[in-house]
């Protein structure tokens, strides 16, 4: 029996092919599900999740604070998730979400956000190390309240840069140099982490704030976490020896390129690259290679 498709029109056939068809070529970077993609690490029961897996909370108070990690090492990818922070006086808290490799030359991509008293902003501490070592950091107020609502906060690991986004805009690259003999991170698989926890003695105001433990807990949530990207199992990855990926050989184009000047010249307050009195006899290799914006 012969079936003719030409003359037998069916808009919710249609409509049902797109979708299920969609679903077949993004669903790699469907918004994960914290019970599948996590394990917690520390907390006693502190980090809890919510939402058939949805949303996971993490808290803080006098005793501990807590944290995850992700059950995937990656070489490679774009990672998002969404983050809303401690509201109110969250000094001497910190809430971080980053990658990293294990052991003492690790490689690790950070994203850190230290609280701060009522009314004051927040800071976006970001940092990057290769080979077991970091100071590499950059600062910034956020131009929004990040306890107020979820925000999205995205790393793009390549092999050409490092890129960090917060709700899509740039906020800093780090390049590939090492044809100029600086490290960088392309070799060690990392795992995506996420954590809650006291910094009162550095967080705020460099320890002048300290944690006021008559509001806790603290607790900071998560949610859509995303990861576009390779993952490494059995000493090999899923991209193979390249990858397709967008991520894969992005940078900035023109519109990225102002966007990230705007947000550095309005909000950042801390580079590595400009602090004279911390690096007394000349500033690292990387600052001068990249004109000071590393």
């Amino acid at each position: 029996m012969a079936f003719n498709f030409c003359c037998s029109w069916n808009p919710s056939l249609f409509l049902l092919l797109i979708i299920v068809a969609f679903f077949n070529s993004s669903q790699s970077i469907l918004a994960g599900n914290f019970d599948q993609d996590f394990a917690v690490t520390w907390g006693d029961g502190r980090a809890k999740t919510l939402n058939n897996g949805k949303l996971l909370t993490l808290s803080l108070d006098k005793a501990s604070g807590s944290g995850v990690q992700s059950k995937n090492e990656y070489l490679f990818g774009r990672i998002d998730m969404q983050l809303k922070l401690v509201p109110g006086n969250s000094a001497g808290t910190v809430t971080t979400y980053y990658l990293s490799s294990p052991g003492s030359t690790r490689d690790e991509i950070d994203f850190e956000f230290l609280g701060n008293l009522s009314g004051d902003p927040y800071i976006v501490h970001t940092n990057v190390y290769a080979q077991g070592k970091g100071d590499k950091e950059q600062q910034f107020y956020a131009w929004f309240d990040p306890t107020a609502d979820f925000h999205t906060y995205s790393i793009v690991w390549n092999p050409r840069s490092i890129l960090f986004y917060v709700d899509g805009t740039p906020i800093r690259v780090y390049k590939n140099l090492e044809a100029r003999g600086i490290p960088y991170p392309k070799n060690q698989p990392m795992k995506v982490y996420a954590s809650l926890w006291d910094a009162e003695d550095w967080a705020t105001r460099g320890g002048l704030v300290k944690t006021d433990w008559s509001q806790s807990p603290f607790t900071a949530s998560l949610r859509d976490f995303k990861a576009d990207a390779c993952v490494w199992s059995s000493g090999k990855s899923s991209c193979g020896s390249n990858s397709t990926k967008p991520w894969f050989s992005q940078e900035l184009d023109a519109t990225s390129q102002a966007r990230l000047k705007w947000v550095q010249q309005n909000y950042m307050i801390y580079n590595y690259c400009t602090d004279a009195k911390r690096f007394p006899q000349g500033f690292p290799p990387e600052c001068i290679a990249n004109n000071s914006t590393a």
